[in-house]
Order: structure tokens, then sequence, then C-alpha cells
């Protein structure tokens, strides 16, 4: 039996995920191994270095650098306000004084009499890094961050757009080939994660951001509906950045495309229950999808591990995979054969080609780089 290696899509019910929860900088470790967090917990944290603030002294103040150290208020490590005063020139037989104050509350940093120049340093920026989802503490990372494990349902999308969020699926399309529409986002959806069928429309974004939807999960948007809500074109560099006050995730990619039926079941199956989402998308090498986690219950540890040890074998007949070229973009077909001789093209390339047989039963050859395994 043939086999081949081909990029391919997770939609699988269920299966061990393991997150790595990571500071930017070293920092402290707040949780410790076999502890059961919350995707809200904060596992780790650390304090970023302030801003700095460079002020040019010896030119507010009309001195030369050499005299900067008589006229200084502030010392090297003292901890100075917003507004405070730093410096005053001797002035004129004590008049016609000039002064310069702090713009910043912080530190000072730096005084140099060569430059002239004060460096301020302000206050350390905390930063805490959360669980994301619920787990256990499986590994603690010294001084640096944690992994954390749990049996999930697991779905990766083709592209997103915004970071982590956590909130409740909730299904508002009746079937995968409906389009979410802006009338159809209700205030009850606040704080949600909405998933819709084949498409999403510019005006129901909006609406979405208004009523406070955390995340959205659907098949597929128009490219300019994209541009005109983000205000730029994505290019190719990482996603997940994005302040537009919502993750949207595309199961299936730029276009109006049915959401994959075994997607779509899976996340009906999941309606009402917790899920963390993730848009960063990297397309380049170091390849990144957004993703889908939701944390699954009460099942039995031998499953866990029949789960764990269970190991993908690539592309075999009876697997089923997405085309992800016209003319059968984004259709969801099963591999029939893997002929092991090489097919011309109409563009007179020999290549490897796949055997796949549609929903409609039709079958029908196509490159095999054409094609994406959507792995369970």
């Amino acid at each position: 039996m043939g086999q081949a290696y081909v990029p391919g899509l997770k939609v699988s019910e269920r299966q061990i995920v393991h997150k790595e929860r990571v500071l930017p900088l070293k920092g402290e470790i707040k949780v410790k191994i076999g502890d059961k967090v919350k995707a809200s917990d904060v596992v780790a944290a650390t304090n970023l270095p302030g801003n700095v603030e460079l002020i040019n002294v010896v030119n507010k103040l009309a001195i030369t650098p050499a005299e900067l150290g008589s006229c200084m208020l502030a010392r090297e490590g003292d901890i100075i306000s917003k507004g405070q005063m730093l410096a005053q020139s001797k002035g004129f037989f004590g008049y016609f004084k000039s002064s310069c104050q702090s713009p910043v509350s912080g530190t000072v940093e730096n005084i140099s009499s060569i430059t002239g120049q004060v460096v301020l340093r302000e206050p350390p920026i905390p930063v805490e890094v959360h669980a994301y989802v619920d787990g256990i503490v499986e590994e603690i990372h010294k001084d640096v961050g944690v992994t954390i494990k749990l049996q999930a349902a697991f779905v990766q999308g083709v592209f997103g757009i915004g970071g982590e969020v956590v909130g409740e699926i909730s299904m508002i399309s009746r079937g995968l080939e409906d389009e979410i529409v802006a009338r159809e986002i209700l205030p009850e959806h606040a704080g949600k994660i909405i998933v819709g069928g084949s498409f999403i429309v510019a005006d129901a974004l909006k609406k979405a951001v208004d009523t406070g939807v955390k995340g959205i999960i659907v098949g597929g948007i128009d490219a300019k509906d994209l541009r005109d809500f983000l205000g730029y074109d994505i290019g190719v560099a990482i996603t997940g950045s994005e302040e537009m006050g919502l993750t949207m995730i595309l199961t299936e990619g730029f276009g109006k495309i049915n959401m994959a039926k075994k997607t779509y079941d899976l996340l009906s199956k999941h309606n009402g229950k917790q899920a963390s989402i993730n848009g960063a998308t990297q397309i380049r090498a170091g390849v990144i999808r957004p993703e889908i986690i939701i944390p699954l219950k009460n099942i039995e540890e031998d499953k866990i591990k029949e789960a764990e040890i269970r190991k993908d074998v690539g592309l075999t007949p009876g697997k089923l995979v997405r085309i992800i070229r016209e003319p059968d973009f984004g259709a969801v077909v099963k591999v029939k054969s893997l002929p092991v001789t090489l097919m011309k093209l109409e563009s007179e390339t020999m290549v490897r080609v796949v055997e796949v047989e549609h929903p409609d039963g039709s079958v029908r050859v196509v490159p095999r780089a054409n094609i994406e395994i959507i792995e369970s």
C-alpha cells in the first residue's frame, strides 16, 4: 500500500494537547507540577524593563555639559515623579533661573557630563502569562514557563487574526452552508465565540465587535471585507497581534466556502462548551496554524493513552483530504488510490497524483501538491 507525506490540518474529536506557556523574560513560576489550572489562572509572571526617556538637560538649561553635575537636583538611582524638577541653572546673580522637569515617573538611570543628557527609566511593566486552557501542569521550565496537558477536541484552521481568547461556543448558523449576517448577532452573544457556516460579511464583523463577541469561527471571508475590517492588507508576516476586539478563524480559506462537515459537526457537538482559540497564523517556514481547543472531561485514562500513542500514517487510501487548488478548491474528499507512476499535466509537467472520490461518488485525479490531509 502506498504512502506519502502531505501536510495537513487537524480536526480531532479527542487528543492529548500539550500547551507551552512561556514568559518573554525570566520570571516567577506561579504553579507546580500536577496543579490543576483554569484558563484564566496566572501560571507565570515577570516584569519587563520600563521605557527609556532621554532628556537633553543642557539644552533646556542653556548650560555646558561640564556644568550639568552642579545643576542636577536628582542623582542617579533616585526615584522621581512626573513633573518633578530634575535640574535648575544657577541663573544670573540668582535671578533668571531655568529649570527642567521630568516628563515621566520612574528612576534616574544615567547622568552624562559628556553628552549633557539624562536617562530616565519608567517603572517596570508587569507581564502575566495565563494558562489559556483548562488542564494539568505537566512540566516546569525553570524561570521561563510551564507546559499544560489536557485532553481536548482540537481543530486547526487555515487562517486567522487576533490572539488568544476563551469563551463559550455558540452556533448561530443552521447549516454548514449558511452565512453569518449582522441581524443574527444578538446581545446574548457578547463574550462568546460564535460559529457560522460558509461565510461572514463585513457588516457582521463590525456588528460582532460592537456586540462584544470574543471570537468568530467560519468557513471563509472575502479578502476585500477582511482588508476593510482591518484597514490594511494582510502580508506574509505572522498574524495574531491584531487588536480589532475579537479573534477570527477561517476553517477553509478566502471566499465563500462551506465549512467542512467534520469540523462543523464537531463544533456543533460542543455547542455551549468553553473553548480556547488563537488566530495566530504563519504561512512561511515554521508554520503556525490558528487553533480551536475544547477541553474534554470524564475521559478514562486508558483512552487518553490510546489517543496519545496513535500515530499518523500519512496519506493512505480512505483518508479524508481537502483540495486546496481550483477547480474544486475547499472540497473535502476521500483518497481512493495513490498511483505510483507520474502523470503528465496540461503544462506537460510530470507529477505524482492522487485519485480522490467526491461525496457524490465521482472520482477525479489531482496532483498530490494540491491537497492537504485532514488529520483526526
